[in-house]
């Protein structure tokens, strides 16, 4: 029987290094002759539907993006050795709470509780999972969202709700790539060594 795959996961505001980080994370992985699936965010695929983003989330493109990466990082599963995940399920949850802050709008509890159920209940797939530290001296990459009091509130949200579901998260700082790069490949090694 096939061993099950080694999750990590990355959460945090847009322009925090998360897919820097995880790119060079899988080329790690890809030298050791491992099988990496990269399962990134779809905020794009949903707006191409158009489901609203950012500060304009809704449950619905909460609920769709939810539900996309689940499949996808099930999907992985089939033949991947390891899965980095760009921005997992409690991410997404994270959002919406920044949007519904940021735009003084609410949903209704109910629907609130059925996401943070589902974020609770996915969270222990991930057997290692890092949220990043937002440096506001950091510029936005190219094509960002510029709303600056969005990206702080998105980047505590976030960070309230890994920290909620995902307790044990690695922090993620700006220049603190290398250490965590090799201290995933440890918690992969001991995990695989049976530690």
């Amino acid at each position: 029987m096939r061993r099950a795959p080694f999750r990590i996961a990355v959460a945090g505001t847009h322009s925090t290094g998360k897919t820097t980080f995880l790119k060079r994370l899988k080329a790690l992985f890809e030298q050791r002759g491992l099988a990496v699936a990269y399962v990134h965010d779809s905020a794009v695929n949903a707006q191409d539907k158009g489901f609203p983003i950012l500060a304009d989330h809704t449950f619905e493109s909460t609920a769709w993006l939810i539900a996309r990466a689940i499949e996808l990082e099930t999907e992985a599963t089939i033949s991947a050795d390891v899965i980095l995940v760009d921005r997992p399920v409690a991410d997404a949850l994270g959002y919406l709470q920044a949007a519904l802050l940021h735009t003084s709008r609410s949903i209704a509890p109910a629907r609130l509780q059925a996401l943070e159920r589902i974020c609770e209940a996915w969270a222990p797939e991930y057997d290692l999972a890092f949220v990043t530290v937002l440096d506001p001296s950091v510029e936005l990459g190219e094509g960002r969202d510029g709303d600056v009091l969005f990206r702080a509130r998105a980047a505590e949200e976030v960070t309230r709700v890994v920290d909620r579901f995902m307790p044990d998260r690695h922090l993620l700082r700006h220049g603190g790539a290398d250490a965590a790069l090799a201290f995933a490949i440890a918690a992969f090694d001991d995990k695989h060594r049976g530690v």
